[in-house]
């Protein structure tokens, strides 16, 4: 088995001039995310996050527990030839991701609660997931919406997203409805920047973050958008 490699992940929110004088900078040091499609090198994503009766996963982020999984399903730029079943877990300021690729058909089998059609193969998240679904009453809790820039640099494996436009499936949990009903979570203008690396930053990069003040926060676009749905 695998050992886990578990990564830093920071957080900060920022304003849309503040991003752009670093999105401008970053330029000159990292490449743009090979997933990117749109003129200004954006994609969307769409995640749809699940969550048990007693919503664990939501108050475990605000309580701040220490310890934390979460479960979801993404898509990019709404293309549904490929769709990721993915397990994020939180330890202090680390974090690991288990991803695994699913087919369409999977997918809707899994959301309907049909598992007879699905190869449960032993050791498969997607195996996984289906017996905490049984055992936990694990359901969809809320579609996350946002456009994404991201820069990559190969040493520590770092990279730095920008990501605005964040909205919140209000009362929808269809992962590929094209019109869906969504309400920003966030003001007008203002960006989550997160950057993750493996074990430091590299120190031209860190200059970079250095040269436009910033206070680190724990933003959680699942939060975020699971607090939006109950307005």
């Amino acid at each position: 088995m695998d050992k886990k490699q578990y990564r830093h992940e920071l957080k900060f929110l920022l304003s849309e001039k503040q991003a752009e004088i670093l999105k401008d900078r970053l330029a000159f040091l990292m490449e743009i995310d090979t997933n990117s499609v749109n003129q200004d090198h954006t994609y969307f994503i769409r995640s749809l996050y699940f969550d048990d009766v007693y919503d664990t996963a939501y108050y475990e982020k605000v309580d701040g527990v220490e310890k934390r999984e979460k479960y979801r399903i993404r898509i990019y730029n709404l293309d549904d030839s490929f769709i990721r079943l993915e397990r994020k877990e939180k330890n202090r300021d680390l974090t690991y991701k288990k991803q695994e690729k699913i087919s369409k058909e999977e997918c809707l089998d899994f959301l309907a609660g049909n598992f007879d059609n699905i190869d449960l193969q032993k050791g498969s998240l997607l195996s996984e997931f289906a017996m905490k679904r049984r055992l936990q009453q694990i359901r969809p809790s809320v579609i996350v919406d946002y456009k994404r820039l991201a820069y990559t640099y190969p040493i520590e494996d770092t990279r730095i997203t920008f990501d605005s436009m964040i909205c919140s499936g209000k009362f929808n949990d269809n992962l590929f409805c094209e019109d869906l009903d969504a309400s920003p979570v966030l003001e007008p203008g203002e960006v989550v920047l997160e950057v993750k690396f493996n074990n430091a930053i590299p120190s031209h990069i860190a200059s970079v973050l250095r040269s436009i003040p910033m206070i680190r926060q724990a933003v959680s676009k699942f939060a975020l958008c699971r607090e939006k749905k109950e307005v």
